[in-house]
């Protein structure tokens, strides 16, 4: 899994300093540090996982205090990653100084200070081991202040790796985060790492002596098993000044070289990039807490994602009401200015109403007095007119006799009446009406006639 953030936190005794990390681009470069004393909070938006987490993943890492470890080196045929855990399990009843079924371990593959010296084809392990009791405690201590780890690292593996040998030797690592008075000596020989063992520098007046029985003890047992050929020459990786170094200088009686320690940020750093690609199986966190984790993880989204849905719902469902209730008060008064308005609307349409069949009448009117103009100004001279009907003020039918040599006559009547103009406009439709219909009249030398037309703008 490629990581975007790793946090790596030690939990101290009086106090709980966090490092976060950018791990983008494969570089580990520290963003923000965060220090928090006994009884105050991370703060959430550094350790806690959420929304976000899904498309910029977190990775959180811990400490595990070192007086609770055990570690042992064991040299082990070269094999693979599963071939080599798998022979680590073997041997581990043997590694452990505390039951198997009690315990929890791993494993880290240690470098070779000088390649190829080792003539065997061998891999040194370095065993860490440490009791399940004392991980579940050290988990509900940090689940109490809102910190759940995805990994439990141990910092004095970044410290060995870190230092640089310069030949066979012993190194001697006080423990600054354990009880006062305790060391790890690295003793590496032919470019191996060979042995690592705890010793104690006593407050009594004996502590020089017994500091020195000590490293006596070890280094018979190095004799013992071979690796140990020449006398040790001693680091002390620390400062000059810690206590370590006048003690061990009085109890081994010769000179002991100082090593600066790498600095607890830069410590943090080698651990986030060996966390970030180490093995998820290869972890000193339980299966169960992991998954337990994960589990309260996305139940943790899933709250989230509904209490976000349910506010959403509740934040709309508010907008609604409050729009229906604005509305429904404009809706309101524009029913009451509407009904204010309906008498006067009534009266404007009646009135208007009114004002059209005035002004119709009077067009009518006008009409029919042109219509009666145009036939007195027309109408041929023997023609005589028995009706003239205005109809609708849309047509006008003419009825009449005239003498069976005046046919023609009617017939001029008609065109003249189409072609007649009041005022430069004319008043009959010319391409519509009833052209003139005659019939002879029985008994007289008369002939009845009859034609329509159609008035322009009506």
């Amino acid at each position: 899994m490629r990581w975007h953030f790793c946090n790596v936190l030690d939990a101290g005794a009086n106090a709980r300093r966090l490092w976060q990390f950018d791990a983008r681009n494969e570089a580990f470069n520290l963003s923000r540090e965060q220090t928090a004393r006994n009884g105050e909070q991370l703060p959430p938006n550094l350790v806690s996982k959420s929304w976000g987490s899904l498309f910029k993943t977190k990775l959180n890492v811990a400490w595990l205090p070192a007086e609770h470890v055990f570690l042992r080196v064991a040299q082990f045929p070269m094999s693979t990653p599963e071939e080599t855990r798998a022979m680590v399990d073997l041997q581990l009843e043997k590694l452990s100084p505390i039951p198997v079924t009690q315990a929890l371990w791993t494993m880290h593959v240690l470098p070779q200070a000088n390649p190829g010296a080792q003539s065997e084809n061998l891999q040194t392990i370095l065993v860490i081991v440490v009791a399940r009791d004392v991980v579940e405690q050290f988990l509900g201590k940090l689940e109490g202040q809102g910190y759940l780890a995805d990994r439990l690292e141990l910092p004095m593996l970044d410290q060995l790796q870190a230092t640089r040998i310069t030949g066979d030797g012993a190194w001697v690592y006080p423990e600054t985060h354990g009880p006062n008075g305790q060391a790890l000596v690295a003793w590496w020989y032919g470019g191996v790492f060979q042995n690592l063992a705890l010793v104690t520098l006593d407050s009594g007046p004996n502590r020089i002596a017994s500091l020195k029985d000590q490293l006596v003890q070890m280094t018979w047992a190095g004799e013992l098993e071979g690796w140990l050929t020449s006398a040790p020459r001693w680091h002390l990786v620390g400062e000059a000044t810690d206590e370590w170094h006048d003690a061990l200088r009085q109890a081994m009686e010769q000179p002991v070289e100082v090593v600066a320690p790498v600095p607890a940020q830069e410590l943090a750093a080698l651990t986030a990039k060996r966390a970030a690609v180490a093995e998820a199986g290869n972890n000193l966190l339980p299966a169960e807490f992991a998954v337990r984790y994960q589990q309260q993880f996305v139940d943790r989204l899933w709250g989230r994602g509904l209490l976000a849905a349910l506010a959403i719902y509740a934040i709309g469902l508010a907008i609604y009401f409050v729009a229906l209730t604005v509305f429904g008060h404009l809706t309101s008064g524009v029913v009451t200015q509407a009904a204010g308005m309906s008498e006067t609307y009534t009266n404007s349409i009646q009135l208007k109403a009114m004002l059209q069949i005035l002004k119709q009448r009077e067009t009518l009117k006008f009409a029919a007095l042109d219509c009666w103009e145009a036939v007195a100004e027309n109408m041929p001279t023997g023609l005589t007119l028995e009706t003239l009907n205005f109809n609708d003020g849309r047509t006008l039918s003419l009825r009449g006799t005239a003498p069976t040599e005046q046919v023609t006559a009617v017939t001029d009547f008609f065109d003249n009446l189409r072609k007649w103009k009041n005022n430069g406009q004319l008043l009959f439709d010319p391409n519509s009406g009833d052209v003139p219909r005659t019939s002879v009249m029985p008994g007289a030398a008369l002939i009845a006639w009859s034609f329509e037309l159609d008035l322009k703008n009506h």
